[in-house]
């Protein structure tokens, strides 16, 4: 089981040399406390050993981190690693083509997971192969632990509970994103892998169009009718209270809604049965926000349709980061997000929240979310979240950061810099 003496390490970084998982790295060397056992592991000794070098020069307690020699194409090293250590952070995709091996590994040894996924269709398969599993198991499989999609899965858990508080339930909840920094290469690669993955393949097209693509119990889920990924609003028509500001489409609201309606599933749809959840991306004031919002919408639509063609994809590395590729350090220092959920009762009340990082979100605020996510298993094991139907007595099984870490991570996050307020 997961707390047994006999795993050597607490923390295994796999894809420890790669743009984020380096961030990753650097993060965890700086902050996780010394009673912290991490290992690095990757495929390349060379250049583990290299980045081990790199990290001992501002944090000299990096030279006694061991290396560990994984490849996801090799299953009996991904069962190894799953096998020693209590918790393993993967920063290697796109999840769909590499992923499966290593989620299985820890679902069966009980290993706790944590990961950047923000592919709907592989935390589908995950769960449906594997939920079970860990649930067995006890270990935590924890997809979207990076920009996305934790703002947006714990901005909605604290909106919950404080409707909650109000006895109330909520009937739509909205978040608006600001932000600064762009998307991570991997993100780009990640998307398309999942048009990719349904090119010829009805069946995983509807399954990705579903908005309750990741429900655990799809029958149960409310008809809604339409629930479109993007669009255009005024602040005003959602609950706020700035009558001419304007929000456009999200690139991530494709993934980030349904892992919020996953951990509202889980969570038996107690803050509402018949909630609405949706995202946008803050485009400004008066006509201008406005003609932002709708040009967004066009040029997001290009984009996705060039990112669904083999044969754009060259013009299209003009333009976005590929795999490995990020800003500098300080492109990464100036960037910010703040996301503000904004939640509407069945009686018109209305109640928000916010949580806001001084840092870009892509990477270096991904790099510490999914280190901050990986040390809560480790730190607060006691505190962590129990008692959905779909967890079983263990807790384990395929969950999301609300339900999987829930009100620790919180903590440890707010201790990390991210600001969470009403």
């Amino acid at each position: 089981m997961n707390n047994s003496p006999s795993r050597s390490f607490d923390i295994t970084l796999l894809g420890a040399t790669g743009f984020v998982g380096t961030l990753t790295a650097e993060y965890l060397a700086a902050h996780a406390s010394a009673d912290v056992r991490i290992a690095l592991a990757g495929r390349n000794q060379a250049k583990l050993e290299a980045l081990r070098e790199k990290l001992t020069v501002s944090h000299p307690r990096a030279a006694d981190f061991p290396l560990v020699i994984a490849d996801s194409s090799d299953n009996r090293s991904l069962e190894k690693l799953a096998r020693d250590t209590r918790v393993v952070i993967s920063t290697v995709g796109p999840y769909y083509r590499y992923g499966f091996p290593l989620v299985r590994e820890c679902a069966t040894h009980g290993t706790h997971y944590v990961d950047l996924a923000g592919e709907p269709l592989f935390m589908r398969e995950s769960a449906d192969s594997y939920h079970d599993i860990a649930t067995a198991s006890g270990a935590r499989i924890i997809h979207a632990c990076g920009f996305d999609s934790v703002p947006s899965d714990l901005g909605m858990l604290l909106l919950g509970q404080r409707a909650s508080e109000n006895k109330d339930t909520l009937e739509t909840a909205t978040m608006i994103v600001k932000m600064k920094g762009g998307l991570s290469g991997g993100t780009i690669d990640s998307m398309r892998e999942q048009f990719a993955a349904i090119k010829g393949a009805p069946e995983k097209k509807r399954l990705l169009a579903d908005p309750y693509t990741l429900s655990p119990d799809r029958d149960n889920e409310p008809d809604l009718g339409k629930q479109p990924d993007f669009g255009v609003v005024r602040d005003s028509d959602i609950g706020g209270t700035k009558d001419d500001v304007w929000a456009g489409p999200f690139i991530m609201a494709g993934s980030n809604t349904r892992v919020v309606r996953r951990s509202h599933a889980l969570l038996g749809h107690k803050f509402g049965d018949k909630l609405r959840y949706s995202e946008y991306l803050y485009t400004g004031k008066g006509f201008k926000g406005r003609m932002r919002a709708f040009t967004m919408g066009a040029v997001l639509g290009t984009a996705v349709a060039a990112l669904s063609q083999d044969r754009l994809r060259t013009f299209l590395s003009r333009w976005v980061p590929e795999p490995g590729e990020g800003p500098s350090e300080a492109e990464r220092d100036a960037g910010f997000f703040h996301t503000t959920h904004i939640g509407v009762s069945p009686s018109g009340a209305t109640y928000t929240n916010t949580i806001s990082l001084a840092a870009d979100p892509g990477y270096k605020g991904t790099s510490l979310m999914l280190s901050e996510a990986a040390l809560t298993l480790v730190l607060c094991d006691a505190e962590l979240p129990t008692g959905s139907p779909y967890q079983g007595k263990t807790g384990g099984g395929v969950l999301t950061p609300a339900t999987g870490l829930g009100m620790p991570y919180v903590r440890r996050l707010s201790d990390a810099g991210m600001k969470f307020s009403d």
